[in-house]
């Protein structure tokens, strides 16, 4: 199980770091979506790694057993809301790029449903305690927002940017 101070990164870093497009990339991404740091990116790099790898993985199964497992996989990134679609195909899981992990950011749905002006406005509401998911504080921009929860992102109820308007429903 390990040593609960000793976490794991959630990361893992490119192989070739310094490819001028690479750098360019990550730059144009960063600015895009208000990212502090790399690692943010790397962190949702990462993550459509491992969800690209499993796909790749079910490829190797037999057919029933990739049947069932693909229709876990989809219904899992369809929550997500990754995809549209219960009902995806291997092609469609693959086609999955960084920017859909970067939408589904809790930074970013806030700054995009007009609780903020910039993705760097939305970044410091949230770290600040301004933002609530289902009635939860949530102080993590990085914070990946399900669909399920997607209706439900509002002001806290004791933020004084409230002043006076009524809490959104909840």
């Amino acid at each position: 199980m390990g040593d609960p101070k000793k976490s794991r990164r959630k990361w893992e870093t490119p192989g070739h770091p310094w490819i001028k497009t690479r750098l360019q990339r990550e730059m144009e991404l960063m600015g895009i979506y208000g990212l502090r740091n790399k690692r943010e990116l790397w962190i949702a790099e990462t993550m459509l790694r491992r969800i690209k790898h499993r796909a790749r993985a079910l490829l190797t199964l037999p057919v029933e057993e990739q049947r069932r497992q693909l229709q876990q996989l989809s219904l899992k990134l369809y929550k997500l809301g990754l995809i549209n679609t219960t009902s995806a195909e291997i092609n469609d899981i693959l086609n999955i790029n960084v920017e859909a992990i970067l939408d589904r950011r809790l930074q970013t749905i806030v700054w995009k449903k007009g609780f903020a002006k910039t993705p760097h406005q939305a970044r410091q509401l949230i770290v600040h305690g301004h933002i609530a998911v289902r009635g939860r504080r949530i102080t993590s921009p990085g914070h990946i927002v399900t669909r399920d929860e997607e209706p439900y992102i509002a002001l806290y109820p004791t933020s004084p940017l409230l002043k006076g308007k009524e809490i959104e429903a909840t």
